[in-house]
């Protein structure tokens, strides 16, 4: 994440490892001009799934199959494992790039409401959506802002809430510019893709009341090897590695309200037991939920 790497190639930045960035799954950059060190007419595969968007310059690049001419304020979804040729750089090039996993996309922002915007990593499609000035000005903003709340994983105060509430604004401005300028004969889903957004909204909905694999398949008409197959598949994870995340997602954000028992989280989480709901937590996280909460609680003062 920085604002420094202007002779690092496109490429590097595309394809930087994520398991090994300050924050694992995510990296961003605010490339203020940019030079060029790819070869003409070099061709590399992405990575990982790559969202550009485009402030000054021109930029002209064959992504899979396609020529892009890129201007000022376009917006460019780069998926993952497609072929990328840079051929043509005009002017000064100042662009934002945003890099994530799947798996911190889910982890961070499992909510029915932006389930949606998920598009971009399910289908591995390229897009590119000429932004109006506003929509450009917002998007931009929020890219300098997930840039800023992550710039410094040494900062004491650095606030984990504040990195997911950034990252929802990232997607909800993505799935509102993706519902304006896609036709709805271009959402044609294959069956597997189908399969995955309806598992990712009903958790979204059912993950406080239902832990297991069993009723998602239940009601998709699928078996549970099935669903944890195309999930493995279009994730990387399980549903069954799925639905716990969420829950511990759940779990911490009803922690860190102080006003809610252990004994009460555990019943609301439908755990038939506070000692059952700490052994599952303190399994997927290393700490208890009291010593969560009092972590938590110190991460404030700190603030």
């Amino acid at each position: 994440m920085n604002s420094e790497l202007e002779l690092l190639m496109l490429k590097d930045l595309i394809n930087i490892d994520l398991n090994e960035v300050p924050h694992d799954g995510l990296d961003i950059h605010v490339i203020k001009k940019y030079i060029v060190r790819t070869a003409s007419e070099e061709t590399f595969t992405t990575k990982n799934l790559s969202i550009l968007l485009i402030k000054s310059g021109n930029f002209k690049i064959q992504l899979m199959e396609g020529i892009q001419d890129l201007c000022p304020w376009d917006l460019l979804v780069i998926p993952k494992n497609s072929n990328f040729t840079l051929i043509e750089i005009q002017k000064k090039l100042q662009f934002y790039l945003i890099s994530f996993s799947s798996e911190f996309a889910i982890k961070n922002c499992l909510k029915k409401e932006l389930v949606e915007s998920f598009y971009f990593f399910i289908r591995n499609t390229s897009i590119r959506f000429p932004l109006e000035e506003k929509e450009f000005l917002v998007l931009s903003l929020i890219y300098r802002l997930i840039y800023f709340v992550n710039k410094d994983k040494k900062n004491n105060g650095f606030d984990y809430e504040l990195q997911r509430i950034s990252f929802n604004l990232f997607l909800y401005e993505l799935k509102l510019i993706f519902s304006k300028y896609t036709s709805d004969s271009a959402l044609n889903f294959s069956r597997k893709e189908s399969l995955m957004i309806q598992f990712l909204a009903l958790l979204s909905i059912h993950s406080k009341k239902q832990h297991y694999v069993n009723y998602y398949a239940g009601i998709m008409f699928v078996t549970p090897g099935h669903l944890n197959k195309i999930v493995k598949q279009l994730t990387g994870k399980t549903a069954k590695e799925l639905i716990a995340e969420t829950i511990i997602i759940e779990a911490k954000n009803l922690l860190e309200d102080s006003h809610l028992s252990v004994s009460k989280i555990s019943e609301e989480l439908e755990f038939h037991s506070i000692s059952s709901f700490s052994f599952f937590f303190k399994n997927h996280t290393s700490l208890t939920p009291t010593e969560y909460r009092s972590n938590s609680i110190e991460r404030f003062k700190h603030r």
